[in-house]
């Protein structure tokens, strides 16, 4: 009987395998369901590296026009206005990682293939580390180190006008300001904090366009399990006696509930806000003044709020797969590597479509 089977660093294992480790990794992933090559994802996956060389993806933001226009007959020759444009970088890098196996003795005790085993292990890996990438950046956080967990770039703080402390509005307009203050117990995630976050959404400038979902407008708000608890056990929330139960109850009468990717797996809506809860929302704090750990930083998001872009050869079908042998021949090493990068976008010196909600936590003594 002829069996097929393909041998170390074969061409067509290489393929299979660095096709299948990708797909699967962001199967995974808990935020690919908010990417997309489109202007209008979350994460909006740019492609200009993938086709030519280069260490960096520039993106250019076009601000809105604000002339009056010529009425009548009025000249318009030499009343045109100048288009304004800001840009973005994100920086791509290499990050690889690798396991090994005991040896072929090693491998004849065991039930399961090392290679496939090696490929589930690095795809969780990976999916941990790009979930990371995505909340770190959007957060602004730069309380973890190093860049492997922060898309391969520094993670920029919260920007003026972009982060919320409690229930003040104003006042604290950086991650540094944030990190110094102190946040009262009393100033628990609440519905009246997502009106807030909405308004704030509509009037700056320039407004935080929203995700469109299913033909309904939509922003994203990434709570910690924490504020997700206090959220629901909150008895005035938004006031009058209104609380998350009811307004989840509204929405499933009314009919808001949609197969689309960005609701699978949300708490629910408020206000045109899909709610998602995540173990990786940061404390708040900053580098220079610490974790304040009795604090956790919601994520507030529109459309465009992060970039992420891939090197040459790599993509979101494919990583590198590489297979070694070692100790003539006994043990099998495999590696898998990524040339890419992820940040928040920024231009002209603000955060584009992004804003911080710093909150104290019910559980205040937990890690």
């Amino acid at each position: 009987m002829a069996n097929t089977s393909y041998g170390v660093n074969a061409p067509e294992a290489v393929k299979l395998w660095s096709r299948k480790l990708f797909r699967e990794a962001l199967k995974s992933t808990w935020a690919y369901k908010f990417m997309g090559e489109s202007s209008g994802s979350l994460c909006q996956i740019v492609t200009d590296t993938q086709k030519g060389p280069g260490d960096r993806v520039r993106c250019t933001l076009r601000m809105l026009l604000t002339g009056d226009g010529i009425i009548g007959d009025g000249t318009l020759e030499g009343n045109e206005e100048a288009l304004t444009t800001f840009t973005d970088d994100v920086f791509i890098d290499q990050l690889r990682h690798a396991v090994r196996s005991g040896g072929k003795m090693s491998d004849q005790r065991i039930p399961f293939s090392v290679r496939e085993e090696a490929r589930m292990g690095l795809q969780d890996w990976w999916a941990d580390r790009i979930d990371s990438w995505f909340m770190n950046q959007l957060a602004g956080s730069r309380l973890t180190t190093g860049l492997g967990r922060v898309g391969l770039q520094a993670a920029e703080e919260p920007t003026t006008g972009h982060v919320v402390l409690g229930t003040i509005t104003s006042g604290y307009t950086t991650e540094t300001q944030v990190g110094s203050a102190s946040v009262s117990a009393s100033n628990i995630l609440s519905l009246a904090m997502i009106d807030n976050l909405v308004l704030q959404a509509k009037t700056l400038t320039p407004q935080i366009r929203p995700i469109r979902v299913d033909g309904k407008d939509c922003w994203v708000l990434f709570v910690h399990p924490e504020q997700a608890f206090d959220l629901r056990t909150n008895a005035t929330s938004a006031g009058a006696g209104v609380t998350w139960q009811h307004i989840q109850q509204s929405a499933m009468k009314g009919g808001e509930v949609s197969n689309n990717p960005i609701f699978t797996g949300a708490l629910g809506m408020y206000n045109n806000v899909i709610i998602h809860e995540s173990t990786r929302v940061p404390h708040g704090g900053s580098a220079t003044a610490g974790t304040l750990t009795n604090t956790r930083r919601a994520i507030f998001c529109g459309a465009q709020a992060a970039i992420m872009g891939f090197g040459r050869g790599f993509g979101s079908s494919r990583m590198s797969w590489t297979e070694e042998l070692f100790d003539y021949r006994n043990q099998l090493g495999v590696s898998a590597g990524l040339i890419g990068g992820l940040k928040k976008a920024v231009f002209n010196s603000l955060d584009y479509s992004t804003i911080v909600q710093v909150t104290s936590r019910t559980r205040a003594g937990a890690t």
